[in-house]
């Protein structure tokens, strides 16, 4: 510490080698050995299987490749019981909410309610289980012509997926062709799993359209026409029976069986009763057309829009990283007539006249709550600068006291590399609340100096004396916010913000029990010692 003080090359030396430890350990974020995520994945005790045909496949169909996805679930150990559901939603849970799983009533789709061990029973967590059972529910479902998603429930962000890019653009064939663009780019992409958008299948539809002028002719109504027409397939309730079993009548519906009804010939087959005493088909007073079955339209402020979503499971699992390789991807993507898709990363286009991207899912989550834990944090810093600027009455001073908050991070971010975590939000959050902690330890060393050079003696010995004398308390006070944040170390979801406490006090400890000593000692050498020598002695002359 001596050196320190008294020699300017060690001091500059010393001075390059913190530099060269936050540098570095910035540069672990940089390079993706920590990795930055809104929160990291929790350790339920569930987790969903949504099995998607194209539509219009019918529900026996679905019903047989949940089963065969529900027999493999069986299997993992892990897996305690599967509920399904096919052609109707599974009960609403939080995923049901957000992600509007609760309207999921169609014929082509199942819902796999996987509950699994409790978590005492199994060393696995829920994400590496649900990472595990995906590629043998990928092969089941590539067999049998659908698509699947494991569905995990997210420990926070209600979003409508990981990855969600909303394509905008004047007309629904342009964004339904710039969204299978994107689409394209998302499977080709390492780690972006369960693709899929808010586009249905290409299909027909099969339109009747009644001859009202044939129809009169015959004597025939309009709406017997119709009833003839849809009845035998929706079926008509012609009794109800009493049943032992049951409390209420059984109603009776009579009505053709499923070969006739997916028959178009069958039922134009039909035939509806005329006035004058003969029966006339269906398809003698019908036009039959077969025309595309229109798109969906979704829409999200009042814009139209195309949703393009993907999960993530591989390496990178956080938004930030998949995207900036997609970014790369897209800037190659060009639209017919050579321009490319204007890309949005925070807020959507004001209209859409033009096409264009945005990104949207966790990483707008992500991104707005960094953001205001930044700005955040910045009015901490104000505040607590005003508050050190009048109790030591000079502009200065503050600058030694604050230096050890950006120290932390030589630990925290070689901590979250360590043990392996995200940088979360509560990493953040942990980062904020150990800056109060490390503050207060720069105050004491320097209200130690200040009382020192009050006394009398030289600034040289006021600081080395203080970096010996006050490392024992700064010590004490470093080990209870490690043990207290031990407790925290091995929750999913808490682990960021022990780490950042932990380690972060530790680093801030060690350094600033030199850094800040060796910086007040440039500040206060320019004149400020002396004063506060002399204001010293005249108060012991005047007591």
């Amino acid at each position: 510490m001596t050196s320190l003080v008294t020699r300017a090359s060690s001091r500059w030396a010393f001075f390059a080698f913190v530099a060269a430890l936050l540098l570095a350990s910035t540069a672990l974020v940089g390079v993706g050995l920590v990795k930055v995520k809104m929160l990291p994945f929790d350790n339920k005790g569930e987790f969903q299987v949504m099995v998607d045909h194209p539509e219009g496949t019918p529900l026996e169909v679905t019903l047989e490749t949940a089963r065969l996805m529900a027999a493999y679930l069986a299997t993992v150990p892990e897996v305690k019981d599967v509920q399904l559901y096919a052609g109707n939603a599974a009960p609403f849970n939080f995923n049901g909410l957000v992600r509007h799983y609760f309207l999921r009533r169609m014929p082509h789709g199942a819902d796999l309610q996987v509950n699994l061990s409790p978590k005492h029973d199994r060393d696995a967590q829920s994400h590496d289980i649900a990472k595990r059972v995906r590629p043998a529910l990928v092969e089941i479902a590539k067999r049998r012509g659908s698509r699947v998603k494991v569905v995990e429930i997210p420990p926070g962000p209600p979003v409508l997926d990981t990855m969600v890019a909303e394509v905008y653009g004047p007309t629904p064939v342009v964004r339904q062709a710039v969204a299978k663009s994107v689409r394209g780019l998302f499977e080709t992409t390492p780690g972006v799993v369960d693709i899929h958008d808010s586009m249905e299948a290409e299909r027909d539809r099969v339109v009747v359209s009644l001859d009202r002028e044939k129809a009169g002719l015959k004597g025939i109504p309009a709406a017997a026409a119709v009833e003839t027409l849809a009845g035998p397939g929706a079926g008509r309730e012609v009794a109800r029976i009493d049943a032992p079993a049951s409390r209420e009548p059984v109603p009776v519906r009579v009505r053709l069986s499923a070969a006739d009804r997916a028959s178009r010939e069958r039922r134009l087959a039909l035939r509806v009763d005329s006035p004058i005493g003969s029966q006339v088909s269906i398809g003698t007073l019908a036009r039959v057309e077969t025309v595309p079955e229109p798109q969906p339209l979704v829409r999200k402020d009042l814009k139209p829009v195309v949703y393009v979503m993907g999960d993530l499971a591989g390496e990178r699992e956080s938004p930030v990283y998949a995207i900036a390789a997609l970014n790369e991807k897209l800037d190659a993507l060009k639209l017919p007539d050579g321009a490319g898709i204007e890309r949005y990363s925070t807020e959507a286009p004001e209209t859409s006249d033009a096409v264009a991207m945005k990104w949207d899912g966790e990483w707008q989550i992500t991104y707005e709550v960094f953001r205001d834990l930044g700005i955040a944090f910045a009015v901490v810093l104000a505040l607590i600068a005003v508050l050190v600027v009048g109790w030591f009455q000079s502009f200065t001073v503050p600058l030694a006291i604050l230096l050890p908050i950006p120290l932390s991070l030589i630990g925290i971010l070689p901590g979250h590399w360590g043990f392996g975590a995200f940088f979360t939000a509560t990493s953040m959050i942990g980062f904020i609340a150990g800056a109060g902690i490390i503050v207060r330890n720069s105050i004491i060393l320097v209200d130690f100096i200040e009382l020192k050079l009050r006394q009398g003696m030289t600034l040289e010995d006021a600081v080395v004396e203080a970096g010996v004398v006050r490392f024992r308390p700064m010590l004490l006070t470093a080990a209870a916010v490690v043990v207290g944040s031990a407790v925290m170390l091995f929750d999913p979801i808490f682990q960021g913000l022990a780490i950042s406490l932990m380690m972060g006090e530790v680093a801030a400890t060690l350094l600033s029990r030199i850094a800040v000593p060796v910086v007040y000692y440039l500040i206060a050498r320019g004149g400020r010692a002396e004063e506060l020598r002399q204001e010293g002695l005249a108060a012991a002359v005047s007591g």
